[in-house]
C-alpha cells in the first residue's frame, strides 16, 4: 500500500496548509506531539534502513516478499516524517529530524543480538506498535480536525504494518517461511493467519511515547 496521496494533503503546500496556516499560537500539546511523531518515523525510517543490510532482509538471503516489505515500510515512515515536520512547520514549529532518543536507544542495544529474520521482525513489531498506540492516543490530545485526521490516518498505516509483521513472525517461529508469499498460499496456511496479526479488538495506549518525549528541546 502507498501512502503518499493519503497524505500528500498534509504536506507543506497542500489544502490543509492553505486552510491551517501558520499558527504561532497553536497549543504547545499540538507541535510536541508531531515532533515526537517526526522523531518516532525517524527512527523507523533507520532501523529499515539497518535491517537492509542484512543478508536475511535485503541481502542474498532475503526472500523477496520480506525484502519489498522493507523498502516500502520504509518510504512510507519517510513519508509520515515528512508529513508530521510539515504539519509543525506550519504551527510555527521546528521539524525534528532526530529519532525519539528512548527508543533509538533501545534500538541500539537491540541490533547486536539481531542474528536472524525473527530478531529483526520482532523488534519492527515494537517499533510499529509504539507508534501506532503513540499516534491512537494523540488523536485524543491534538487541538485540530486537521491534526486528529493525520494522526488516526497515520495510526492505521502503522498497525497495518504491524500485523503484517506479526503473521510473518508467526510463520517464522512455526519454521514455515515457505509460506511468506506474494500471493498467499491460502490453502496452506495454518489457521491462526488469519487472526495473529490482530491480537487487540481495540488499539492499545499504554505503550505510547509522552507527547514530550520526542520534541525538539
Amino acid at each position: 500500500m502507498h501512502s503518499k496521496n493519503r497524505f500528500r494533503q498534509f504536506s507543506a503546500h497542500g489544502p490543509a496548509a492553505a486552510a491551517t496556516g501558520a499558527a504561532q499560537g497553536a497549543p504547545r500539546d499540538d507541535v510536541a506531539a508531531l515532533q515526537t511523531a517526526a522523531s518516532l518515523e525517524n527512527l523507523a525510517v533507520q532501523t529499515y534502513q539497518m535491517a537492509l543490510t542484512l543478508p536475511f532482509i535485503g541481502g542474498p538471503q532475503a526472500k523477496p516478499e520480506v525484502k519489498m516489505f522493507a523498502e516500502r515500510t520504509m518510504m512510507q515512515h519517510s513519508e509520515h516524517a515528512a508529513a508530521f515536520n510539515a504539519a509543525v512547520q506550519r504551527l510555527g514549529g521546528k521539524p525534528q529530524t532526530a529519532p525519539d532518543p528512548k527508543y533509538a536507544e533501545m534500538v541500539r542495544q537491540a541490533l547486536p543480538a539481531i542474528k536472524t529474520p525473527d530478531d529483526a521482525v520482532g523488534l519492527a513489531i515494537t517499533l510499529e506498535d509504539v507508534a501506532a498506540q503513540t499516534y491512537a492516543k494523540d488523536v485524543g490530545l491534538v487541538s485540530t480536525a486537521e491534526l486528529r485526521q493525520l494522526f488516526a490516518s497515520v495510526a492505521g498505516v502503522e498497525s497495518m504494518h504491524k500485523a503484517i509483521l506479526l503473521t510473518v513472525q508467526a510463520l517464522l517461529k512455526a519454521n514455515q517461511p515457505q509460506l511468506i508469499a506474494r500471493p498467499p498460499q491460502i490453502a496452506e496456511l495454518p489457521s491462526s493467519a488469519g487472526s495473529v496479526g490482530f491480537p487487540d479488538a481495540f488499539c492499545p495506549t499504554a505503550m505510547a511515547a509522552p507527547v514530550e518525549e520526542g520534541a525538539v528541546k
